[in-house]
């Protein structure tokens, strides 16, 4: 048989039961009482009664809340961290049952952590081997490579493909690295080392990477920002996201065609955006850039792999910054990155 009442439950049913026997029993003797006694014994007692019966409940529901108050606060503790949080369900009844089924349920969750947590390491591991093994050939590929540019030099069709060649290899290592990156974000393996950096002085360092490139693909690059606005980040890290979205522009861009860099502060956040006027997203593939390996059948851009938009976003959240797209077609695309700023206490 089904238990409905806790052993404290059953405890207040006794004692009102046995209070209003205790009355009736009263009511009983007063009758044999004089008319006026009889009448100021029942008020007396009814009014005792209620005193009671109002006092036993009020014992009764603080208690109920003092166990629901510790139930919560052991469910805060599991949600901050606390894997061993559990609460207490000793007793018998259907609060008890309630919570024996949240720790089962919190159990299984530690499950899934740990067997996700084991499949991401493996797969960090997988990906790392592959990616260290594969790094070797390339690199004597890239040899051989160079060697045949030399020898081709009096042969315009041999030093053609060699160029080719170049250029895939190249690819592939370009490959092999985000790949080695996405596994090692995914994995929590990274530690990002945070600290406080001008951001303007991050941007010059992207800015020199890439000037090189503009020149030789006509293309005009802008930079510009505050020089006093700062964040905590991961240079690197943060250099890495920016660099691929920059590339990305430079894969959408013809000729003549502008980038820009952008970087602002506001009241609670930085902001920096990365903007173009080349050929812009469909609309159809706005909401797969970030999926990994995305090709869309409108792009004409034959190098990319679909890992540098995927990095970036991964590397915007771990710093707990969002990412937005905003792209007209022919018109061009805009990247804009938010951080927030951490409140001073």
């Amino acid at each position: 048989m089904r238990i409905l009442a806790n052993r404290k439950t059953k405890h207040l049913f006794w004692q009102i039961a046995l209070l209003i026997a205790g009355f009736s029993s009263i009511s009983i003797v007063s009758v044999s009482l004089q008319w006026e006694y009889s009448v100021w014994c029942v008020l007396v007692s009814a009014i005792l009664m209620g005193v009671f019966i109002v006092a036993a409940l009020y014992l009764y529901f603080r208690k109920q809340d003092q166990i629901i108050e510790n139930a919560v606060t052991q469910i805060r503790e599991y949600l901050s961290g606390n894997q061993d949080a559990r609460i207490d369900c000793d007793e018998e009844g259907e609060l008890y049952r309630l919570f024996h089924e949240v720790n089962s349920l919190a159990a299984i969750l530690n499950a899934h952590a740990e067997n996700e947590g084991r499949a991401k390491y493996f797969l960090k591991d997988t990906i790392s081997n592959i990616s260290h093994q594969l790094k070797t050939p390339l690199a004597a590929l890239n040899i051989y490579n160079g060697l045949l540019q030399e020898e081709s030099k009096d042969f315009p069709e041999i030093k053609e493909f060699t160029d080719l060649s170049e250029q895939e290899l190249d690819r592939m290592e370009a490959l092999v690295q985000n790949l080695l990156k996405m596994a090692k974000l995914d994995s929590g393996t990274i530690v990002l080392e945070k600290t406080m950096e001008n951001l303007s002085e991050m941007m010059d360092c992207v800015q020199r990477n890439f000037t090189y490139q503009a020149q030789q693909e006509e293309k005009k690059l802008i930079f510009c920002g505050d020089d006093t606005v700062t964040l905590l980040c991961d240079r690197i890290w943060l250099m890495e996201a920016v660099s691929n979205l920059v590339k990305n522009a430079f894969a959408h861009t013809k000729a003549g065609d502008t980038i820009s860099i952008q970087w602002k502060q506001f009241a609670s956040i930085v902001q920096l955006v990365v903007q173009n006027n080349g050929s812009g997203i469909h609309p159809e593939d706005l909401p797969h850039v970030f999926k990994r390996f995305y090709r869309s059948r409108f792009s004409k851009d034959t190098q990319g792999v679909g890992l540098g938009l995927p990095l970036t976003k991964a590397i915007v959240e771990a710093h707990s910054g969002t990412i937005e797209i905003d792209s007209d077609l022919g018109r061009g695309t805009t990247f804009t990155i938010n951080f927030l700023i951490p409140t001073k206490l």
